[in-house]
């Protein structure tokens, strides 16, 4: 019996120094794999802080181009239209566009069908909700209203 118990003790000690191990190769490949990440986020950073201030000398160029031929405020006044413009097509361009399968809209006139979520790009599609919720207690067009049925326009009391 001594011997099983001895046999015990080892086997959650090697369970112990097993676990022990593979904490610490995982704790240190997080680390190397963090520092690579973080390397990489601070040359991202500084790509875009330079990408700003080149963006920044190009405007004043623009500027400086335009104020040749141009009074002053008028050469900034384009150079900022110029920015704004360029900003718009830019976000234009990042913005998720819905698929469009080469047909163009039907010309008839008429009112339009409501619009999906496929439709206007806004989520997931949804289907179309009816007017009123079915079987709510309102008979059909052409249905006898029968005496269980509630009648929403009349008010209801508990007893």
């Amino acid at each position: 019996m001594e011997r099983i118990d001895h046999l015990e003790h080892l086997d959650k000690h090697l369970v112990d120094e097993l676990a022990q191990v593979a904490r610490e190769t995982i704790r240190e490949e997080l680390r190397e794999q963090t520092r690579k990440q973080r390397r990489r986020a601070t040359l991202y950073a500084a790509s875009g802080a330079l990408a700003l201030y080149a963006g920044a000398a190009v405007a004043l160029a623009v500027g400086l181009a335009l104020d040749i031929g141009l009074p002053d405020w008028a050469a900034a006044l384009i150079t900022a239209a110029l920015l704004g413009v360029l900003a718009y097509v830019l976000r234009g361009a990042a913005r998720p566009h819905p698929a469009h399968h080469g047909t163009a809209p039907s010309a008839q006139p008429g009112p339009a069908a409501p619009p999906t979520g496929a439709a206007t790009g806004t989520g997931t599609p949804y289907p179309p909700m009816p007017p009123t919720a079915p079987g709510v207690g309102v008979p059909e067009p052409g249905e006898t209203p029968r005496p269980g049925r509630i009648d929403p326009e009349t008010p209801h009391h508990r007893a």
